[in-house]
């Protein structure tokens, strides 16, 4: 994804959830890469944690295992580059190989994923003052080529692992974790079965 391309959808007087502004985008952006086809997801979420925290956090991508529910790890290779693995729908993985293209501490992280990745995908997290001293505005821009296009959309959506809501949802735990220190769940804590007094 080049600069330009994150420029515009940040700059743009439509708002980036617009479904023609993100269809936009995502054409030019493909065409720009030499891909098919490229959907674009972009969100924003304030931090009530100064920047530098929440860089070094997220900087570390190990640490995104904790937060982004479809991770199942990242390793590390160097400085620049990671290995990721994602869980799919009907209990598959996909893989792929990541380098950082821009890195400005506390400001910004860009990636994209090499040659031979099963999702190729670029994008940026950017880290920037909220108004008012609310903390930091952090906003994720993900352009990616999505497996089975269409179809591969419609499946996402039906596991309930389409991108944009889950990257909504990742950042929320992001939040949670580093305003609280803990992420809330749904799930109930083990005790004795309903009913049960004995």
């Amino acid at each position: 994804m080049s600069e330009d391309h994150v420029e515009r959808a940040r700059e743009s007087d439509a708002p980036l959830t617009a479904a023609v502004h993100q269809r936009d985008v995502a054409k030019s952006a493909a065409e720009a890469l030499g891909w098919d086809a490229a959907s674009l997801v972009g969100r924003t979420v304030t931090i009530n944690r100064p920047r530098a925290e929440l860089y070094a956090f997220w900087r570390d991508f190990r640490n995104l295992a904790r937060i982004m529910e479809t991770v199942e790890r990242v390793d590390v290779t160097d400085d620049r580059r990671s290995h990721w693995v994602v869980s799919a729908p009907g209990g598959k993985t996909v893989e792929w190989d990541s380098e950082i293209t821009e890195d400005v501490e506390s400001e910004v992280i860009a990636w994209r994923s090499v040659e031979g990745a099963d999702i190729k995908n670029t994008g940026q997290i950017t880290f920037s003052e909220a108004l008012g001293g609310r903390g930091t505005m952090v906003t994720a821009t993900i352009v990616y080529d999505p497996p089975g296009g269409d179809l591969g959309k419609l499946i996402a959506k039906l596991f309930q692992r389409e991108p944009k809501v889950q990257a909504r949802h990742d950042l929320r735990r992001f939040k949670q974790l580093m305003e609280t220190g803990e992420i809330s769940t749904a799930e109930a804590p083990d005790a004795a079965s309903r009913g049960s007094f004995s």
